[in-house]
């Protein structure tokens, strides 16, 4: 019988650096209550966040995703000829053909290179960080830029009180690579969809692209496509299926839970990661990542926009090891044990 050959790569792998890019607009929960029936207190109460990040004039999910990406091989010091794939971890890019990866890498003198987008909601980046580890291990390239990027304002609804106050725009991005010791541990993640509609598109595309058919040569507005969100529902999941996902993730990275460092969960409400760590049973004085505080929640971009401000502003170090947990759209979810990479010589702030 015919042998076939398999690839052999690096186990031992990490983040070998980081990059991001926040949009110059600052909206503050004043200007949001411009249009939102609510108020600056009561915002910040139930989510913990005070401004957000908004794209203006000429950025776009393309230009914010290039600006990452660039910034994260500068900081990792890394050649851009070694980077043997892009991995695009969005729900934002507004085409589905052609999909955003293959066009990023070009952008970043990387034409040619497999290129592909990853969509998991909030869950994006570490899905991203799981399936590019996997990809290195296994051989099929030795080193990754995995990138989050989102611009979810442009479907935001200005009025709806579930999603109008949360959300904000930005990109963040890591380097993989080889390192002498293992940086980032086996991913634990997993769905709900029997509940997914818990967050969904008030339009799907067939029925957007139908009545943009039917209203063609008509003067009336076709709608938008924005994000409905059942906060609740979404929270009760929350607070059942992510402690026992951190609980896992430790377990299966094989270090005891006094060894974790710092804590970076994804940037969805200030209320939910406090009740996370809680539960968990992490010290109080373990540094926790709260860029939302002044990002807003950027979706498959949080993690990584987190783990920059963390580093630049001194709460975590490089080389200290940190629980990651994205969740989000789908329900799903996904979490490691990784070590930070260095601060970012070219920070975004």
């Amino acid at each position: 019988m015919v042998s076939i050959a398999i690839n052999k790569g690096s186990q031992n792998i990490a983040m070998l650096g980081i990059g991001a890019y926040r949009p110059e607009r600052i909206v503050s929960n004043a200007e949001v209550c411009e249009v939102l029936d609510s108020t600056p207190e009561w915002i910040y109460d139930r989510t913990g966040i005070h401004n957000r990040r908004w794209i203006s004039g000429d950025e776009t999910i393309r230009s914010m995703s290039v600006a990452a990406g660039e910034r994260a091989l500068k900081n990792t010091g890394i050649d851009r000829s070694k980077i043997g794939a892009l991995v695009l971890c969005t729900s934002s890019w507004l085409k589905l053909t052609p999909h955003g990866a293959p066009t990023i890498a070009s952008d970043l003198g990387m034409n040619g290179i497999p290129a592909f987008d990853l969509v998991s909601g909030c869950g994006g980046f570490c899905y991203g960080l799981g399936v590019a580890a996997d990809m290195i291990r296994a051989g099929s390239a030795e080193y990754i830029l995995v990138i989050g990027a989102e611009t979810m304002t442009v479907g935001l609804n200005p009025k709806d009180r579930g999603t109008a106050m949360i959300f904000g725009d930005g990109a963040g991005a890591v380097v993989i690579g080889p390192s002498e010791e293992n940086g980032i541990s086996p991913t634990v993640w997993g769905s709900d969809g029997e509940n997914a509609e818990a967050i969904v598109q008030d339009i799907d595309f067939l029925a957007f692209m139908n009545r943009a058919q039917e209203l063609q040569h008509a003067e009336e507005p076709i709608g938008r496509i924005s994000l409905h969100m059942e906060g609740p529902k979404v929270f009760r999941w929350a607070a059942v299926t992510l402690p026992r996902a951190l609980s896992n993730a430790i377990e299966l990275s094989g270090v005891a839970k006094e060894d974790i460092e710092v804590f970076v969960p994804h940037q969805a409400n200030a209320r939910i990661n406090e009740l996370m760590k809680k539960n968990l049973g992490l010290p109080d004085d373990l540094p926790m990542a709260n860029d939302i505080e002044n990002t807003g929640n950027t979706s498959a971009a949080s993690i990584p926009l987190a783990i920059e401000e963390m580093l630049v502003t001194g709460k975590a170090k490089g080389g200290q090891l940190a629980l990651l947990l994205g969740f989000g759209a789908g329900l799903s979810y996904a979490g490691q044990v990784a070590v930070l990479p260095p601060a970012p010589a070219e920070p975004s702030f």
